[in-house]
């Protein structure tokens, strides 16, 4: 079945970097866009960035390029990079797709990310 894992949050000072993954298992990876979500307590749940199954990459939450999603299709992993975090970034961070050949959608369990001093 799909499993979408997420590994790499945890708690980080104002200012700092954090690297998330997301192993993909029980589809063809390569073919598919790849999403990673977040979830701020009492927020809704927005896009962070999108990757699409050649690499094309785009950035909804940040401007300044402080977040990178990048994909090892040999790994069947999706990426997230951060930089320069701030306590606003603190979220539960999910990893997304939408299967290209059924329409079915699947969600990571989410990984915890707080940016505090």
């Amino acid at each position: 079945q799909v499993q979408l894992v997420e590994s790499g949050g945890g708690l980080v000072r104002p200012g700092g970097s954090l690297r998330l993954s997301c192993l993909a298992a029980g589809f063809t990876f390569s073919e598919n866009r790849m999403n990673w979500y977040r979830q701020a307590p009492g927020k809704e749940r927005e896009l962070v960035a999108s990757i699409t199954d050649i690499g094309n990459s785009i950035t909804y939450v940040d401007r300044v390029g402080r977040f990178d999603i990048s994909r090892d299709n040999a790994k069947n992993t999706v990426y997230l990079e951060m930089n320069d975090l701030k306590p606003d970034d603190t979220a539960v961070y999910y990893c997304h797709t939408r299967l290209k050949r059924t329409n079915d959608e699947y969600w990571g369990q989410g990984t915890q990310v707080t940016v505090s001093s």
